[in-house]
């Protein structure tokens, strides 16, 4: 499903259901050990839809491990980014190189609980939203694309970004237009000023993705 709304090169892989035989490397298992099983299966599903993207890339299997703030580790020269919800799991990866920035997020395709929408959304945002109608969880699309946003700044700049730090134009065609609200890094030389991508709904779930 979010393959369509990433580039050809991007190589995905998604699960409706968590496998019963997914196989963790040992460095791998230390880092869920304490885990509920929710946790769990989310992760290990997460690594198995990781490992198959990676294959496409010719890249073989080894663990993938978290950095200080528990992003995935990517072998070298590979951009990707594992997301999350109930009733889908989903990695996509690149080669680096053309591309220099990937994030993806997956959620139910539902309206936010009560309260969130006014903790992740500026208040021009959420007049945005209240234009937008209610025909769509909008709120819901715009926390995923804050989501995929920040996973996509994150490897560029090792650092954090709140959701109050990026303000979200949402597209009813399926694209949304980030501009960041902090003073710009520079990446390849050129100031980082914000990111575009895309979104998608389907079988119960809203998906966005952000490529650079």
């Amino acid at each position: 499903m979010i393959e369509r709304i990433l580039p050809p090169e991007v190589r995905v892989a998604e699960a409706r259901e968590d496998p019963p035989d997914v196989a963790l490397f040992p460095a791998e298992e230390a880092l869920i050990r304490r885990a509920v099983d929710k946790r769990r299966r989310e992760f290990g599903t997460g690594r198995w839809c990781a490992r198959r993207a990676l294959r496409e890339l010719g890249v073989a299997d080894a663990p993938l491990l978290r950095d200080e703030r528990g992003a995935p580790r990517w072998p070298d020269g590979v951009l990707g980014s594992i997301t999350h919800c109930d009733g889908y799991r989903a990695a996509a990866v690149v080669r680096a190189g053309r591309w220099r920035a990937l994030g993806i997020d997956a959620e139910p395709d539902s309206p936010l609980p009560g309260g969130v929408g006014e903790v992740i959304a500026l208040p021009e945002e959420r007049r945005a939203l209240a234009a937008l109608g209610t025909d769509l969880p909008w709120d819901r699309i715009l926390f995923s694309a804050k989501e995929s946003v920040y996973k996509a700044w994150y490897p560029l700049t090792r650092a954090w970004l709140e959701f109050e730090q990026a303000r979200v134009e949402l597209d009813p065609a399926g694209t949304f237009r980030a501009e960041l609200l902090v003073p710009p890094p520079l990446v390849d030389g050129e100031p980082l000023t914000g990111f575009s991508g895309r979104w998608h709904r389907e079988g119960g779930v809203v998906v966005t993705a952000v490529v650079r």
